[in-house]
């Protein structure tokens, strides 16, 4: 798969993983307990158990339906922690904004309008964009309530296209997990994997992301070289 570059109109990022890492600290504690018991882990990998754990405790949902569809239940799965998500939104966390992230944005200001899609909610997000004097880089911020429903549905991406003036499809979905993949893919967008977060490889390929880059910092040599 690749990107079809010149047909780019708009970029949709995601927060947590995305411009945002995980925190190391949290990460680095986890794998200290866990390393006794590596043995029970695939490939005896405590450090990747470590930051599966920081995933699932800062964003239980995003985790739960990030898992490939094993079970063939996405779409209930999505119902059921969009549901929880407007219940009890997620708590508010320490960011860590990745390495290169404001020199990209600065590149590509100017070039293409761009929105913030996040599964997380208005407070924690703002908090983050604020914190490292990103907000004027977005022309549309879309938190967990913005739209009807948030990641895996398109709601969220095509309300950024809507309030771009861009058409779906010729928005750029930017995130870390399959939820940001399966999001763009059925708003009609581009999809571009990053594994700077918490996404693998592996599974951002299964649900046919576009392109899959080590980090979201190289975006701007990827799409400004064309």
């Amino acid at each position: 798969m690749s990107l079809n570059i010149p047909r780019i109109q708009a970029l949709c990022f995601d927060v947590d993983g995305t411009l945002s890492d995980t925190d190391d600290q949290y990460v680095a504690k986890f794998e200290k307990y866990l390393r006794p018991v590596s043995f029970l882990f695939k490939d005896g990998d405590a450090h990747h158990a470590a930051r599966r754990l920081v995933m699932w405790s800062e964003s239980p949902g995003n985790t739960l339906i990030g898992f490939p569809d094993r079970l063939g239940l996405d779409d209930e799965l999505a119902s059921v922690v969009d549901w929880l998500t407007r219940q009890k939104p997620p708590p508010l966390k320490h960011f860590i904004l990745i390495d290169g992230i404001k020199e990209m944005l600065d590149a590509l200001r100017g070039h293409y309008p761009m929105a913030v899609v996040t599964a997380r909610n208005e407070a924690g997000t703002m908090r983050f964009l604020e914190e490292y004097d990103l907000a004027p880089y977005f022309d549309v911020i879309v938190t967990a309530l913005t739209a009807e429903h948030s990641k895996p549905y398109p709601d969220p991406v095509l309300y950024a296209a809507e309030k771009m003036k861009v058409a779906p499809e010729d928005c750029l979905m930017i995130g870390d997990t399959t939820v940001d993949i399966r999001a763009g893919k059925r708003a009609g967008a581009q999809t571009l994997g990053v594994l700077c977060g918490f996404g693998e490889e592996k599974e951002l390929r299964k649900y046919d992301a576009d392109l899959i880059l080590d980090t979201t910092a190289e975006l701007d040599k990827v799409l400004l070289r064309a």
